[in-house]
């Protein structure tokens, strides 16, 4: 029997969690804010549905045949995204979003964040996080250049 190429793989999991949050910055006025945010910017805030799914790239074990165990992905979503963020308000719960305006992109840079510390490293491939069915925001890590 010949040996075989590795072969690179993309394996995604997906969970749902429930927040609420306000988009505000700390940095605008607040006829600004209304202005920038409009009905995002209630005082009382709003809620989401939010969809999350993770995706990790590796090569395909010759062994177990995977990836990674989705058991362990799984475990890591938890901890990385349902216990920090699920039934919260993300503005006044998460420490985070304390300093940092609430938004999708943010949230989706947090859940990568937090699922980096966790992951083997180069494994996390990308963060997709679903604020609605319209609204999709994609996060590979990519971070700009500090001039």
């Amino acid at each position: 029997m010949s040996p075989r190429s590795a072969r690179l793989a993309r394996l995604s999991r997906s969970v749902t969690f429930s927040a609420c949050h306000r988009l505000h910055s700390k940095s605008l006025s607040d006829e600004e804010n209304l202005k920038l945010f409009g009905k995002c910017n209630n005082p009382n805030g709003h809620g989401h549905n939010y969809k999350v799914t993770v995706t990790v790239r590796g090569e395909i074990d010759p062994v177990s045949g995977m990836v990674m165990n989705l058991t362990d992905l799984k475990e890591y979503m938890q901890e990385a995204i349902m216990e920090p963020l699920d039934h919260k308000n993300l503005d006044k719960d998460v420490p985070y979003f304390s300093e940092v305006v609430s938004t999708t992109e943010n949230v989706a840079v947090f859940i990568w964040d937090n699922l980096q510390k966790l992951l083997p490293q180069g494994i996390l491939y990308k963060v997709e996080v679903h604020e609605t069915d319209q609204n999709i925001v994609i996060y590979k890590g990519e971070q700009t250049i500090v001039k």
